[in-house]
């Protein structure tokens, strides 16, 4: 029945019930419960029901919806802390520089025509990304040695079918045919690594620039579970690289933890290459030239000795004092109150002299 039937038959009830109601006599009381009952049917009438569609929108439940594209109602309050993390730009300087890197090194690698190209650069969690992979795949797991932390990089089967056709001589311009059902063979396998050490070596020297680092192999992995790297819920920089060989091609993705990027990360954060965060360098060379011309008044000390106050307030002109001083004791130069040198005392074109010998390191503060 629809919505415009059922809103006559409600009318036409309506009216049968006021006719009821008024021929039952003038009471007041039945004519209030009335008018509240019609109008209570009235507004049940208005009421419009949500369809499945909608609900799943208002909370946000989209199956269509790919893992980097934005999303609404509960789950888009959910991720929110996740779309506000910290930006990092200097790490698309470091992916822009890879896909040169990358695009150079497998045209040697597989003597043929290859392009690869940045997709995007995000940031999701780490469980939600090991749930979204779409297997079969290569799952590798490296090792930055300088930072002590690992990351992921994962090969879809179409470039895993892809790198083995064209390694292994296959004829240009036949997509490659992927087998469901079976495991990766070693031949495979071992092609696959030796592509993955090619993306390694090109990503250590994509973040050479900025700093140094050694990303190794670990392992490779075929089943997600076994290539956990960081708990669930940390976050993730993800980068989804497209590799195309003519009509042949597939993604490689790089997933690297914030906490794997920490030890780099106020470098990160620069705007662009060799930010000196409010350093001028030129006023630095200046100061020190300026430094360096500086007069210094330095004092050879011939010799102390404590006296006590009261035969300080005694002496008189002509009075004696011995010092413990000898001519063969190395003597102390000092810059006002810091000791900077020792050495022996001479003569020479007759004026004293002294020879430094020794430099006397600075004592250190208990607060240091």
């Amino acid at each position: 029945m629809s919505d415009t039937e059922t809103k006559d038959t409600l009318t036409d009830e309506e009216q049968a019930m006021k006719e009821d109601w008024g021929n039952g006599g003038d009471d007041s009381s039945e004519n209030s419960d009335a008018d509240a009952f019609l109008a209570e049917m009235e507004e049940e009438t208005n009421t419009r029901i949500l369809n499945q569609e909608e609900i799943d929108s208002l909370l946000g439940f989209d199956d269509d919806g790919g893992l980097g594209e934005e999303t609404s109602g509960v789950m888009a309050l959910i991720n929110s802390a996740m779309v506000n993390y910290e930006r990092l730009p200097m790490l698309d300087i470091v992916f822009d520089r890879l896909v040169r890197l990358m695009s150079t090194s497998l045209r040697n690698l597989t003597s043929d025509n290859v392009e690869v190209s940045l997709d995007q650069i995000s940031t999701v969690r780490f469980g939600d990304y090991l749930n979204s992979i779409p297997l079969p795949a290569m799952l590798t797991v490296f090792k930055a040695e300088e930072w002590d932390n690992n990351g992921l990089l994962v090969t879809d089967s179409a470039l895993i079918y892809s790198i083995v056709d064209v390694l292994l001589g296959g004829r240009k311009g036949t997509p490659s045919v992927r087998i469901e059902g079976r495991p990766y063979t070693t031949i495979e396998s071992k092609l696959v690594e030796k592509m993955v050490n090619v993306t390694l070596g090109d990503l250590s020297s994509a973040f050479d620039p900025l700093s140094p680092v050694s990303f190794g192999l670990d392992r490779i992995e075929t089943n997600p579970r076994f290539a956990t790297i960081t708990q669930s819920g940390n976050a993730c920089v993800l980068a989804r690289l497209r590799v195309d060989m003519g009509e042949r091609g597939g993604r490689v993705e790089i997933l690297i933890p914030y906490a794997t990027l920490e030890p780099i990360r106020e470098l990160l954060l620069q705007m662009f290459m060799g930010e000196k965060f409010g350093r001028d360098s030129i006023w630095e060379d200046h100061l020190t030239k300026e430094l360096y011309k500086t007069s210094v008044h330095l004092q050879a000390i011939l010799g102390e000795k404590p006296v006590p106050l009261g035969d300080l307030l005694n002496w008189k002109v002509g009075k004696t004092i011995v010092f413990p001083t000898r001519t063969n004791d190395e003597l102390e130069v000092r810059c006002g109150d810091f000791p900077m040198f020792r050495g022996p005392v001479g003569q020479k074109q007759d004026n004293l002299a002294l020879r430094i010998e020794h430099y006397i390191p600075p004592e250190k503060n208990d607060d240091d």
